[in-house]
């Protein structure tokens, strides 16, 4: 009895996972596989691997997951890049100083995500702030809007705050004392930043960009309002295949494809990053 108490007590978790994910994700994995008629829709007696064999092997297809991982991967770069050093400093600082630059961090996380992407779209546009600052010196107008830059400069202000908080969670449990001995051992601060407080903070660094990249990869709402119709990502063409084409099995196809392609991307990458953490530490 006292064996199988772990498990009625997380029974109901459980449960509620399995409701709330695993069934959907199984009753999309069956909708992938039902034929599609243009006429009556898909039909769930009849089953086929037409959609995937669309999938992998139209080169229409190839470019939007190229162009959505290269731009998923690119942001969590950027993001490493940027929230690293802010991790950092935000962890060296006092109050009141921290929680207001925390509060900063986290400014975007409080405001819906098409708002702030109709404001970069505001920003960003032919009549926007940023063309208005080149023109005044002498540098624009530039095409912002609808670009992959405009989608990357998005993702980057949205994603920033699920790289800034995993490395500084794992700042928070490092010993200032670790640091101040290899000051005092003659250590240049980026010998100390290198070799003593980067490879503690990696975990940090792995978990953030993972989520970044994850959350950048199934994006929808920034691509759709700053990419425009043409720059297509996977998301914005699953919701395409959904919602005007009607096609729910080719985008049930799409959808698993991506979800399987991210997991493949993220798992290797940890196992690299991983690797070299420990090979670093031992």
């Amino acid at each position: 009895m006292k064996k199988a108490s772990p498990w009625w007590l997380s029974g109901p978790a459980l449960l509620l996972f399995a409701a709330l994910l695993l069934v959907p994700l199984a009753l999309t994995a069956v909708l992938s596989f039902n034929v599609y008629d243009p006429a009556t829709g898909p039909r769930a007696d009849e089953f086929t691997l037409e959609h995937y064999t669309h999938v992998f092997t139209d080169s229409y297809y190839h470019g939007i997951f190229w162009r959505t991982f290269w731009i998923s991967g690119l942001v969590a770069l950027i993001c490493v890049l940027v929230g690293t050093p802010e991790a950092y400093v935000l962890s060296r600082m006092r109050n009141p100083w921290r929680s207001v630059l925390l509060l900063v961090v986290l400014a975007p996380l409080l405001v819906s995500v098409v708002v702030r992407a109709f404001g970069w779209s505001m920003l960003l546009g032919p009549e926007g702030l940023v063309n208005g600052m080149l023109k005044f010196v002498g540098l624009g107008p530039v095409k912002m809007l609808y670009t992959e830059t405009a989608v990357v400069i998005a993702l980057v202000h949205v994603m920033l705050p699920f790289m800034v908080i995993p490395v500084w969670t794992s700042l928070q449990k490092l010993d200032p004392g670790v640091e101040n001995a290899a000051l005092s051992l003659k250590a240049s601060h980026f010998t100390t930043l290198r070799r003593v407080v980067l490879p503690q903070v990696m975990p940090g660094v792995l978990s953030g960009s993972l989520i970044v990249f994850g959350l950048s990869a199934s994006s929808f709402a920034i691509p759709g309002l700053l990419g425009g119709r043409r720059l297509k990502m996977v998301a914005t063409v699953v919701y395409d295949e959904y919602l005007h084409e009607l096609n729910w099995p080719l985008g049930a196809a799409i959808a698993l494809t991506l979800l399987a392609a991210n997991l493949v991307v993220m798992l290797s990458y940890n196992r690299l990053v991983e690797g070299r953490y420990k090979k670093a530490l031992g």
